[in-house]
């Protein structure tokens, strides 16, 4: 361990792989955001603290069994001349069930629901947002444990950068989701990123690879323009003078 600690190399591996891993949880951030705007806030609070715990649990639980995950990577099925294994099945299901979600939700959007019925308390509803969690962070957990593995070699460095992003996941998500919460226009943006995201998984599945600078790119353009709109709108109901 102390090798570790005086290690010039070990340190630049904890430093990138963090920020990689924190990059990749994005994605993860976006989608708690989303799912939890629709169920009341004391809920909300509760589902998206379980669905990052269930982040860091499923990470770390990969890295425990490395050579099981490994072993993902082996093809099992054949599909029209491209060699799948469980992990792009994985990514697949993971991708078209995030498409699935999000255009589920701007189809709700769109025929904008009444408010009230939205806000009512309902067990099952939570129940179901706790069973999406769970789904989409096996397959973001995946994602970004296989990344890891090829970026580091010490089991010690890969937990540390995988707790930090998670801490960092954690600390963010809040007002993000307040902040997706508060702005529809937001939301609409947030599900059309999942959608390029779900599109993303699956093409990797197939093994054609859409560089992540691409799509982290055109988030980032995006928000910044959404946030020049929350700026103007506010500025503009501010009284003259």
């Amino acid at each position: 361990m102390m090798d570790l600690i005086a290690s010039p190399e070990a340190w630049a591996a904890l430093l990138t792989l963090t920020a990689l891993e924190i990059v990749l949880g994005i994605d993860n951030v976006i989608f708690l955001s989303v799912l939890v705007s629709r169920i009341p806030p004391a809920q909300a609070r509760r589902a998206r603290q379980i669905g990052l715990l269930l982040a860091l649990l499923f990470r770390i639980l990969l890295l425990s069994i490395l050579m099981w995950l490994i072993g993902l990577t082996q093809p099992v099925i054949s599909i029209m001349s491209a060699a799948l294994s469980w992990r792009d099945l994985i990514l697949i299901g993971g991708g078209l069930f995030l498409i699935a979600k999000a255009t589920h939700e701007i189809h709700s959007e769109v025929e904008a629901r009444e408010a009230d019925e939205e806000a009512r308390p309902n067990p099952r509803a939570f129940f179901w947002v706790i069973v999406q969690i769970i789904v989409i962070d096996v397959v973001f957990s995946l994602d970004s444990i296989i990344t890891a593995i090829g970026m580091a070699q010490q089991i010690e460095v890969m937990v540390t950068a995988v707790v930090i992003a998670c801490v960092v996941m954690y600390v963010s998500s809040g007002p993000v989701a307040r902040f997706v919460a508060e702005h529809p226009t937001t939301k609409m943006l947030a599900l059309a990123f999942l959608v390029l995201i779900g599109v993303a998984l699956v093409a990797d599945g197939f093994s054609f690879h859409i560089p992540r600078g691409y799509i982290y790119f055109a988030i980032a353009f995006s928000a910044a323009v959404e946030m020049f709109n929350v700026l103007a709108k506010r500025n503009r109901r501010k009284p003259a003078g």
